[in-house]
């Protein structure tokens, strides 16, 4: 743990929130140990996140509209981008997860790997607070943000395109998770995605997320967005 923490760059008073930060469900499952993963945790780091990248970007990117600030908050705080900080970081090495769930690639999963870096973030702000959880957040995100500061692309949020396309035609817009299939260590999660009651398109994916992400691309193409 000494050598994680020292890589994550913030030194833990109650080592324990760290360990739940690394506990993936199927391991509490297997071991009996119900609500010690690091879904709350997940839960609480994902608001903590979206509150330091908003106020952060706000401040440093002043001549972005409400428009352009959303787009590039979805982007830089996408399960891509989160899941790339955990890569860096090694998490997965450290992830506590079932046999079923490790032997399956588990430990990098993009899924998986976002979650547990929000969950990381989540630990941190209970035990040190915001500062602590603002260093760790910007330091971690800084080469994205770097790279939108010298005009690169980052990672593309297809939600976030379609939802800026059917606004243009003062419409609706609507995910609907039609079903999961497969065992809990490796489940497959289908959406459709839907414009005032019109299905655009239907998508799986490895976690709801990525299979939003899947349909709201599929829908892109479909309306003719071919380069997207």
């Amino acid at each position: 743990m000494q050598r994680l923490m020292k890589k994550i760059g913030y030194v833990f008073t109650d080592e324990r929130l760290l360990t739940a930060a690394l506990t993936h469900s199927s391991y509490s499952n297997e071991n009996k140990k119900e609500g010690k993963s690091y879904e709350r945790l997940e839960f609480l780091g994902d608001s903590v996140l979206s509150f330091v990248v908003s106020s952060y970007i706000y401040n440093n990117f002043k001549s972005l509209p409400e428009g352009g600030l959303s787009k590039l908050r979805a982007a830089l705080v996408c399960e891509k981008s989160l899941a790339n900080c955990a890569k860096k970081l090694s998490l997965g090495k450290h992830l506590l997860l079932s046999k079923g769930e490790a032997a399956t690639g588990g430990r990098e999963r993009p899924s998986i790997l976002a979650d547990v870096f929000e969950a990381i973030i989540g630990a941190i702000y209970l035990d040190g607070g915001i500062e602590h959880a603002e260093k760790f957040i910007i330091e971690n995100l800084s080469e994205s943000i770097e790279k939108v500061k010298s005009g690169k692309e980052i990672y593309k949020d297809y939600k976030t395109v379609l939802q800026e396309q059917i606004q243009q035609k003062d419409s609706s817009l609507k995910y609907n998770h039609v079903k999961e299939e497969g065992p809990e260590h490796s489940k497959i999660f289908t959406v459709e995605v839907s414009s005032d009651g019109e299905m655009l398109a239907r998508a799986s994916g490895r976690s709801k997320k990525d299979a939003e992400q899947n349909a709201a691309h599929r829908a892109l193409k479909k309306m003719g967005y071919e380069k997207i």
